[in-house]
């Protein structure tokens, strides 16, 4: 007989497995591509389209019924074309790229306009720090899959580093 050392959320503690099995179990080919999840998406060089598995995002989109509820951080994998990417931004909390597959630049910058840029490949990874502008571009000539987690289950919408992105970033969530 198995004992479960930790308890149950109450939310579940009643819940038959089979319940939590379908719950808890995202399939990529139940997600549909959101290409406007992200204010900075509607402009050139910065399309792409996330898929959603795990809570909202740091787009602040919420509402998607096949997204798994998020308890302390979320999970989305984003598809990026050849030459787009996103724009410089912060987040309160940590977000991680791990690079599925593809190739991917990831940058880092400070106020100052210095610039770090990190490529990845496949199985590959890095993690942005809360505060630290960063952002990422497919310089490759392939699409880039790639898996985005951010370290708290709602985090606030990503802070631009652009004054425009910045006043506009919630205009997505009413379209």
């Amino acid at each position: 007989m198995s004992i479960a050392r930790h308890p149950r959320p109450a939310e579940l503690i009643d819940a038959p497995l089979d319940q939590i099995a379908k719950q808890f179990t995202g399939r990529f080919r139940d997600k549909k591509a959101d290409w406007n999840a992200f204010e900075d998406a509607k402009h050139e060089g910065f399309k792409r389209a996330q898929h959603r598995f795990i809570g909202a995002g740091g787009s602040g989109k919420v509402g998607d019924t096949t997204a798994i509820p998020p308890r302390g951080f979320t999970l989305s994998i984003m598809y990026v074309e050849p030459g787009q990417g996103n724009a410089a931004h912060t987040h309160e909390v940590e977000e991680v790229f791990f690079v599925l597959q593809g190739y991917l630049t990831v940058f880092l910058e400070d106020e100052s306009g210095q610039r770090a840029d990190v490529r990845l490949g496949p199985w590959e990874c890095v993690a942005c720090p809360p505060g630290v502008i960063h952002g990422y571009i497919n310089e490759s000539l392939e699409p880039v899959y790639f898996q985005v987690m951010l370290g708290k289950s709602r985090p606030e919408t990503m802070g631009y580093a652009d004054e425009n992105l910045y006043k506009n970033r919630d205009a997505h969530l009413k379209a």
